[in-house]
């Protein structure tokens, strides 16, 4: 039941991102790009997105998932070197290439080699991020 419901989970993110444009990388493009010919029509799926999650995040505090379980303790907000680094990282390529880990995943199959490219780099990048991560906090000392 568990992996069913993901699988259903899962298509409905696809099946969202899609319908809304988010694996059109023009569309990711010009969104970002707010001093030439800006595209304001991602700002609602941001908002189509955010609000949701918003009510569910406080939905779970009442409530168990219905697989059972429990729901993971909210992440820690505390703003580090880590945070700030990834984030920078994550809207440089984003800002780039127009492609974002979900939407490209989403768009792989009818997206060509371009994005099986992008799913690869994502891949080693992910794998060496801890190597990386543990050669800064050596370099620069662990804070």
């Amino acid at each position: 039941m568990r992996y069913l419901l993901a699988l259903i989970a899962g298509g409905l993110f696809g099946a969202g991102l899609l319908i809304s444009g988010m694996t059109d990388t023009t569309k990711v493009q010009g969104w970002l790009d707010i001093f030439g010919n800006w595209d304001p029509t991602l700002a609602f799926v941001m908002g189509g997105a955010i609000i949701p999650m918003a009510i569910a995040w406080q939905l779970t505090r009442v409530r168990t998932p219905l697989v059972g379980g429990s729901f993971p303790n909210p992440a820690d907000p505390k703003l580090g070197r880590n945070l700030i680094v990834g984030s920078i990282m994550f809207g440089m390529g984003w800002g780039l290439v127009g492609l974002c880990p979900g939407p490209t995943i989403a768009s792989i199959g009818f997206g060509g080699w371009q994005n099986i490219m992008f799913v690869i780099a994502m891949t080693v990048g992910m794998a060496l991020a801890p190597y990386f991560g543990r050669a800064l906090d050596a370099r620069l000392g662990a804070r």
